[in-house]
């Protein structure tokens, strides 16, 4: 059965979302009523090549998290701590990552998993996660051009915020040319954090093993120290999962690429299952050579004023400065890198919050440039970067370290959403009764306990992580840059309620951008509604929600590109296909 046929016999209703278009205007049926997207100020472009997608996934998020944030866990929890959190966050992010990838190949839309959380889950929490998530990446800008202050104090470099000021300048520049921009300079600069990654993997194996300036094996003798393995008890230990948690922060924005992605369906799933060998190699054995080689109570590896980056003191062992002055460079340009990762993808959810329905945002914020890019968005998101001039006050290292839990937390909670949208997308999928062989990626092993693993983990991680700012002593600096999170979601998604409560007139039905949509109510909810509540649950029906809308058709470039790709990986001379399999292996 056709596409067309499939949407004409599925559910009549509708869900939440933005839709896409490409340089050619698109089609979209909603009931009985087509739509045209032919607006040149508001619409992205799919302008991101597959080369470009799977280095973002590869290396686009490794930043500061990992060079820099590594210290901070070594010295509060210690080498085993450390390795035991990243690898817990690591194996949650990897099924997370299989969740959205279903979602996101299925349908690839504007705003990612904000917008399933809000077609699938509940609209007032999807609300609110948007703009917890919007704020999350404006504060990661902040975060990265306060570590490059950090990063610059290796060479001890006088008034450093006026390279964070020159910094910041670049990205939004970049950013406001076009997405194919952004997309090359991530490519080469991602190209270079995995190849200095590799180097280190070989350089830390040496040192470990004697070629260090004392000539001596390390082996795991820094696990043995006073106060190691273990730094601080279990709140030490606890509080880790807040750094791992940055670190790994930004993997979940790929589903937003998803909507500037050329052939979604085929590119997104060997992307997501890419990530699995991204965790394992780049941070679980990077760390654990970082806790090999650097102990975990080396002056100035975390303090108020300073932070340095373990990765700088492996290379600083192996007895060359020069050495050592590359790393530091590399990790800038990792800082550059995260920053305009956090910079794309904020840019692209205040985006996606301008043009669903009902709007989440301003209309301004939906205005794009005739290169398909939102440049309202842009500014707002990167004007919150001044916060990182904030450091001349309080310290680099202590203002780097509250963003990094505020960062962290606001990870978590859009790990444990992308769970609870997926719990949703899954029960509907299975209740209105489609084959799962419908699905264009489906991760077999996840099925059914993925969505509630999730959500369990990502649950209790959030509430354990924060023992240390409460025992022994109460912190109420740290108790807040841990926990500030909850109440302003849930302030958020009261209000949202309060906004569109049932009582109102409804904005539900009004086109944005040519896009219709909105849950219709279930006869539950007209019943509550009738009955004139103050409170309704506006939680997403899963009989009603249309499931059919905004999937994914194959456009005529995405088969080309389907066939030159299977004919260069079937080929009869073997050493062409060998070396096609090893460049897409790289690629």
């Amino acid at each position: 059965m056709s596409q067309e046929g499939n949407r004409k016999s599925g559910p009549d209703s509708t869900g939440y979302g933005a839709t896409v278009s490409g340089d050619t205007s698109r089609e979209i049926e909603d009931g009985a009523t087509a739509l045209n997207i032919n607006n040149e100020h508001g619409r992205l472009h799919r302008g991101l090549s597959a080369r470009q997608v799977q280095m973002i996934a590869i290396a686009g998020t490794i930043g500061t998290g990992l060079f820099l944030g590594t210290g901070k866990s070594l010295a509060e929890g210690g080498p085993a701590s450390i390795l035991i959190c990243y690898a817990i966050v690591g194996f949650i992010v990897y099924v997370t990552l299989l969740l959205l990838g279903e979602m996101a190949t299925q349908y690839p839309v504007a705003g990612s998993f904000n917008a399933y959380t809000t077609r699938f889950f509940s609209p007032s929490y999807g609300f609110a996660l948007s703009w917890n998530y919007w704020f999350n990446d404006a504060v990661s800008v902040a975060s990265d051009l306060t570590a490059a202050q950090l990063v610059l104090q290796f060479w001890t470099v006088q008034h450093s915020w006026i390279v964070s000021l020159v910094f910041w300048v670049f990205l939004v520049s970049i950013n406001a040319i076009h997405v194919r921009a952004y997309g090359e300079l991530e490519y080469w600069l991602s190209s270079l954090k995995v190849i200095t990654i590799i180097i280190f993997i070989i350089l830390g194996i040496l040192v470990n093993v004697g070629v260090n300036q004392q000539h001596e094996y390390i082996g795991a003798r820094y696990w043995y120290i006073p106060g190691a393995p273990f730094v601080g008890g279990f709140g030490g230990f606890a509080q880790v999962f807040v750094t791992a948690s940055f670190a790994y922060g930004g993997t979940e924005s790929l589903g937003i690429t998803a909507g500037e992605t050329k052939n979604p369906s085929k590119n997104m799933p060997r992307v997501v299952k890419f990530v699995f060998w991204r965790i394992l190699l780049f941070y679980l054995l990077s760390i654990l050579l970082i806790g090999l080689n650097v102990p975990w109570d080396y002056p100035n590896l975390s303090n108020k004023t300073t932070t340095t980056s373990p990765f700088t003191l492996v290379f600083q062992q192996a007895g060359s400065t020069v050495a050592a002055s590359f790393m530091n460079t590399v990790i800038l340009t990792s800082v550059l890198s995260a920053g305009n990762h956090a910079l794309f993808a904020g840019t692209r959810v205040l985006y996606g919050l301008s043009v669903t329905s009902p709007r989440q945002a301003p209309a301004i914020f939906s205005w794009t440039s005739t290169n398909g890019v939102p440049i309202p968005s842009l500014m707002l998101t990167s004007s919150v970067s001044a916060l990182c001039f904030g450091s001349s006050f309080i310290g680099s290292g202590a203002l780097w370290g509250w963003l990094q839990n505020i960062v962290g937390v606001s990870n978590q909670i859009a790990w444990l959403s992308i769970g609870l949208a997926s719990w949703r997308f899954r029960k509907a999928w299975l209740v209105q009764g489609r084959s799962l062989d419908e699905l264009k990626f489906r991760s077999r092993w996840t099925w059914p306990w993925g969505p509630l693993f999730v959500v369990i983990t990502v649950g209790a991680i959030i509430i354990i992580q924060g023992w240390s700012s409460v025992i022994p002593k109460f912190t109420p600096v740290y108790f807040v840059s841990y926990y500030i999170e909850i109440p302003i979601m849930l302030t958020m998604y009261l209000a949202w309620m309060l906004i569109q409560h049932p009582g109102r007139p409804s904005r539900i039905n009004e086109p944005v951008n040519g896009i219709t949509s909105g849950p219709r109510s279930s006869s539950k909810g007209r019943r509550r509604e009738r009955g004139g509540r103050w409170w309704y649950n506006d939680m997403v029906d899963v009989d009603t929600v249309d499931l059919y809308r905004d999937e994914h058709d194959e456009e005529e470039d995405d088969r080309v590109d389907d066939v030159e790709r299977e004919r260069r990986l079937k080929g009869s001379n073997v050493v062409q296909r060998t070396l096609w399999r090893l460049f897409y292996l790289i690629v």
